[in-house]
């Protein structure tokens, strides 16, 4: 996977968490960054490293996402590795 593929995912994953105040809040609290900077950062590759490594961090957030998106779960793998900070 290549970063813009890595960054669209991730975007699409910043979308999921949008829809649960729960988990959208519990990524702005966890992150540090409030939601007016998510919204100007949100397409910053770091950024979207940390939405993915947050949606990693648990696997009812990694089933729910990869079923509403459709893909396997080693895509997001794939995706996080792409982003900054993902190779180790």
């Amino acid at each position: 996977m290549n970063s813009v593929e890595a960054e669209i995912l991730a975007l699409k994953a910043l979308a999921f968490l949008a829809h649960s105040d729960e988990d959208l809040d519990r990524f702005v609290a966890l992150s540090g960054v409030a939601p007016a900077d998510l919204r100007a950062r949100a397409e910053q590759p770091e950024m979207l490293a940390a939405v993915l490594d947050f949606v990693l961090a648990d696997d009812t957030r990694v089933t729910g996402f990869c079923e509403e998106v459709a893909i396997d779960p080693r895509e997001l793998h794939a995706a996080r590795r792409a982003l900054p900070g993902g190779r180790w």
